[in-house]
């Protein structure tokens, strides 16, 4: 009897908390509307570099300044090694800069959430903190996904941005190599769709530099997509990288995507200065981009991926880059690409991994009363 009680008082208790997390968010969303005075919100943003190091994020609100209002906030999964004997007293800051192999950094998620956790209740509106430090070939990864949510409840909104396949990145990499059909990424994807957690995925569309020009990773990635229809993905950067360039009718295959209604959750980021590159590089590109987004406005999203930026003016080159794209964008379009899928998808994401959050923790009670 005591059991049951308990059973149904939680249910009622849960019901409640459901709908003052639904009123909560709708009266955010009210005083939010003062973020939509900002030019644009920023979808992909790491604060910190290979090897850990960055603005505190007070900082970055200054950098952050008048133009950009909110922003998904991460760091860099991977460490870059520094050995002695790859390069001697030379301590490498990038990927690039060793040979040295890059690792799995899990402390990233705790720093992430306690440069959060600094901040006043109106600055903390303003992020949207991810998940990334977790290694995509380990069944346990799910396990340290929901640690994370379980020990900084109320702070993370998604998982991500993280890797699969990756130019020059994924060779790197310690241990085993990641792939698209790994059992653990499945599992990944099916528990960040059960608790709302947005995904934002790195994953290249095509090998560095392929002979002949074809689409190597695309049909992997539409199925892993497919697999996972109650997961919303954004993937970052069209699939493009910086020698991962467009495939032939690269805009044609991304409409063939927005046009499938199997993978109508799928969305995409256009962040990262060496994509722009390539979205603006003549009118034809232009023309075909801004008729892309044009046609599919709810479905892009921009982000800067710029790394550890020390001032304004590097950290939005990107932004000022599209400035072509933006032109020739309706306005409509243009509003959702620069803030309203932002804020359409991370606020949904909020409301849901909060009601995962609080079930976690109802169910603990549970257990604890029972014993």
């Amino acid at each position: 009897m005591k059991n049951f009680f308990i059973k149904h008082l939680n249910k009622k208790i849960a019901a409640i908390f459901l709908f003052t997390v639904l009123f909560t968010a709708s009266c955010y969303a009210q005083k939010d509307d003062i973020y939509d005075n900002y030019e644009v919100f920023d979808s992909h943003f790491h604060i910190t570099n290979y090897i850990q190091k960055g603005p505190t994020i007070q900082e970055y609100l200054k950098i952050m300044g008048d133009k950009v209002g909110r922003t998904a906030l991460f760091g860099i999964p991977l460490q870059q090694q520094w050995s002695y004997m790859n390069s001697g007293p030379f301590a490498p800051k990038y990927y690039l800069d060793s040979d040295a192999p890059l690792y799995y950094y899990s402390f990233t998620d705790a720093y992430i959430a306690m440069q959060y956790l600094s901040l006043n209740d109106d600055d903390k509106k303003r992020f949207d903190p991810m998940i990334t430090g977790f290694n995509p070939t380990d069944m346990y990864a799910v396990d340290h996904i929901k640690r994370v949510l379980t020990t900084f409840p109320g702070v993370f909104s998604g998982i991500g941005e993280f890797t699969i396949h990756k130019e020059f990145v994924s060779p790197k990499v310690s241990g085993e190599t990641a792939s698209l059909n790994n059992p653990a990424l499945d599992s990944i994807f099916s528990f960040a769709g059960e608790a709302g957690l947005i995904v934002l995925l790195h994953n290249d569309i095509d090998k560095p530099f392929p002979k002949p020009y074809v689409a190597n990773y695309l049909q992997e990635v539409k199925d892993l997509f497919r697999r996972h229809p109650e997961t919303t993905i954004i993937w970052a950067h069209t699939g493009l990288g910086r020698v991962v360039r467009p495939i032939q009718n690269h805009f044609g295959e991304l409409r063939k995507i927005l046009e499938d209604p199997t993978l109508s959750h799928v969305n995409f980021d256009i962040s990262w200065d060496e994509v722009a590159k390539y979205f603006v590089k003549n009118d034809t590109s232009l023309q075909l981009a801004a008729s892309l987004i044009n046609d599919y406005p709810d479905r892009f999203l921009f982000g800067t991926d710029e790394v550890a930026p020390s001032n304004q003016e590097s950290y939005l080159k990107i932004y000022y880059m599209y400035q072509p794209l933006w032109d020739m964008l309706t306005a409509d379009a243009r509003e959702k690409v620069k803030k309203g899928n932002f804020k359409r998808l991370f606020d949904a994401a909020r409301i849901k991994v909060r009601a995962w959050e609080k079930s976690e923790q109802d169910a603990d009670g549970t257990a604890h009363q029972n014993k």
